[in-house]
């Protein structure tokens, strides 16, 4: 990558769940790329303190928003403080996002089937509409689901049942979008090496025998193609998944 084609410089991104994992790779990707950074988390303060500090270290702007997407107060919130910060949001990625496995859907608590999906899909539709009114022609909205949205996961029903409907959300806000000149995508990671799959899945790694390069990915690697669908490279895809999986073969 070039910085003449991924340039970013004084462009404003807020990411939800920036503060680890893809959030956070996202986030420091884009801030290398020049960008200003608003970062969205639950609760975790010290991660997205450190990672505020390390967009700073590339000498951008950084402002931390501590709540919940499932608010839709928090939300308007978010939205007016990154304004007023940076004077405008250029892109929007949804990345925030929780999952509680479960061996049979008779173990499913209806808690978690709830919060998976205000988490999920529901914070992440409240946000866009809290963003979409400072949405121009040019900016981008980049939704993150999952490999599971496709293949299923025996372990996962009510999360691969929210990311595939981030998946037609995604489809679907495309369309409504084309009119404002706003490009809407969405990246579907296969397995990966993040603290939240290891906090759900204890140590468990995935089947990585199944995937044609045997290992999960690191957040790192995802990153880029975030950051290929906000450039203007990108400028003729909208309405589109990404999939960096490692292989998986996904039949839409």
């Amino acid at each position: 990558m070039t910085t003449e084609i991924f340039n970013f410089k004084d462009k404003s991104v807020m990411i939800s769940g920036a503060d680890r994992g893809i959030g956070k790779a996202v986030a420091l990707l884009f801030a290398k790329y020049g960008a200003d950074i608003a970062i969205i988390y639950h609760s975790d303060k010290t991660n997205a303190t450190q990672v505020k500090s390390e967009i700073e270290a590339f000498g951008r702007r950084a402002i931390l928003l501590a709540g919940d997407v499932n608010d839709s107060y928090f939300c308007k919130e978010a939205i007016y403080k990154t304004i007023a910060a940076f004077g405008k949001l250029d892109i929007l990625i949804n990345n925030s996002g929780v999952q509680f496995p479960a061996e049979s859907i008779l173990d499913l608590k209806e808690e978690n089937i709830r919060t998976t999906f205000n988490a999920n899909i529901i914070g992440m539709i409240l946000l866009t509409k809290a963003a979409f009114p400072y949405l121009e022609s040019g900016c981008s909205i980049i939704n993150t689901t999952s490999a599971t949205a496709y293949q299923g996961h025996q372990q996962l029903l009510d999360y691969s049942a929210s990311k595939g409907a981030v998946v037609s959300f995604t489809r679907s806000l495309a369309l409504q979008c084309k009119s404002k000149g706003i490009r809407v995508n969405a990246v579907a990671p296969g397995p990966l090496e993040t603290p939240f799959t290891y906090e759900t899945f204890d140590e468990e790694k995935g089947d990585s025998d199944l995937r044609p390069l045997e290992r999960n990915a690191t957040p790192e690697e995802l990153a880029a193609t975030f950051l290929f669908l906000a450039s203007n490279a990108a400028a003729q895809i909208t309405g589109q998944v990404l999939h960096p999986n490692g292989g998986l073969i996904i039949n839409e």
